[in-house]
């Protein structure tokens, strides 16, 4: 329904800009602004059905130009058949750039420019090739140059368009991305305060550890009987003060995240692309050769893209680990897309995969595959956990993982769209 209403709405306003033109000599035959319109939509509107906008743009510029002839001379008779002829253009256009199209990508506006010539001047001379067979004495001979030349200038003209909207849309995404990074370093600052204060807790949880097990010593081999009281006083004092810090660090890192929380949205096509972006730079940082590749194919706005982050951002990172630096054919791939009512995320890898029995028990907290065998650390183990986490009960969907040994692991993730998007921004995935 979106997008009939869309072929609808172009179709009108190439239609009107139709009344924007010049006669050839002294023929029915026009060049208009209506084509600069008409290209323009198509290329910048990459999910329009080509030929149906064709055809119903060339009806609009029909109906618009029979108006407007009516309004001028009071009767449209002689022009009937005559302007039929504009339908015959548009049509032909859209079957030559849908032929020349097809299975390609409408990002190469240097080629797309040479696309929209031919189309041009092709659909304009076969129009006068048929006038010349039935209404008007036009020669295509003789205006073929002219017909060149104009179809340049109208390409010229949309190529320059949509290379103004392409570069102006990366300053604006560029001044997006450095304003969510200073927000992030901002973050990041105030996180580290926090930090601090847990560090200190830690070093205190461990000097009344420490103080817990001699008072158990002394219990245990009933000696000092007089300290007992003093001992177990001064336990339950720290374990007190501890608990205020927790709960001052706490709301510290609840009023951080929740401010953070109620940053507007973002487009999930950017949010992959910022992940996708900052994981490169982690990917060449460690030394793998490993291939990032996207596939995003429903773009949407989004108030949960903190969630998706973390999601996304854990799953990749878990990928490269998988991925050893003997590997230089590594490759995580990102697939996004919709199934009905659920938007799916696909993150893939041909890393070292997992075995079955350890498969059981990836998402349980703690557990790891991630061994250092040069300093013996092992990996804490929360990634995937908190991945179930946010999308189970969070985002309320499903996560399903499957591997094999020496092939390579997949994660498929399954959102409800209702819950991920936002129904008063259709105008950016519509």
């Amino acid at each position: 329904m979106k997008k009939a209403k869309k072929l609808i709405l172009i179709s009108l306003i190439v239609g009107l800009s139709s009344q924007i033109s010049i006669g050839l000599m002294n023929s029915d035959f026009r060049i208009s602004a209506a084509v600069i319109f008409f290209e323009a939509f198509l290329i910048y509107y990459e999910d329009l059905k080509i030929i149906p906008l064709g055809i119903l743009s060339g009806t609009t510029v029909y109906i618009f130009r029979l108006i407007s002839y009516y309004l001028m001379n009071g009767s449209i008779s002689n022009v009937i058949f005559s302007y039929q002829l504009e339908i015959v253009f548009y049509i032909f256009y859209a079957i030559i750039f849908s032929i020349l199209t097809k299975n390609r990508s409408k990002k190469n506006l240097n080629y797309l420019f040479l696309i929209m010539v031919f189309s041009d001047f092709t659909g304009n001379l076969l129009e006068v090739i048929l006038r010349n067979l039935t209404t008007d004495s036009l020669s295509p001979s003789k205006i073929g140059f002219t017909l060149l030349i104009v179809s340049i200038v109208r390409s010229a003209i949309v190529w320059l368009i949509l290379n103004g909207i392409k570069y102006y849309g990366l300053l604006i995404v560029k001044e997006e991305h450095e304003n969510r990074y200073k927000k992030l370093l901002w973050l990041t600052s105030q996180l580290k305060t926090e930090m601090y204060w847990i560090e200190k807790n830690m070093d205190n949880i461990e000097e009344i550890m420490s103080k817990s097990y001699k008072l158990y010593e002394k219990i245990k081999n009933d000696i000092d009987r007089e300290t007992w009281e003093e001992g177990a006083l001064n336990i339950a004092r720290d374990v007190h003060e501890i608990k205020k810090e927790n709960h001052l660090i706490f709301r510290g890192l609840k009023s951080i995240t929740e401010k953070e929380l109620e940053d507007k949205g973002m487009n999930i096509k950017d949010i992959i692309n910022i992940l996708a972006e900052t994981m490169r730079r982690e990917i060449k940082e460690i030394g793998k050769g490993i291939e990032l590749e996207l596939s995003i194919n429903y773009n949407f706005y989004t108030s949960k893209h903190y969630y998706l982050m973390s999601i996304l951002r854990n799953l990749v990172m878990n990928s490269m680990d998988a991925i050893p630096k003997s590997n230089k054919d590594g490759k995580i791939t990102i697939e996004q897309g919709i199934k009905g009512d659920m938007c799916f995320f696909k993150i893939s890898d041909n890393g070292s995969g997992i075995g079955d029995e350890e498969l059981i028990d990836i998402f349980s907290p703690g557990f790891s595959t991630k061994i250092n065998y040069d300093t013996g650390e092992i990996n804490r183990g929360l990634g995937l956990s908190i991945v179930q986490y946010i999308v189970e009960e969070q985002l309320k969907g499903n996560l399903k993982v499957s591997s094999a040994l020496g092939k390579g692991t997949l994660f498929e993730i399954n959102i409800p769209r209702k819950i991920l998007e936002e129904s008063n921004h259709e105008d950016l995935y519509s």
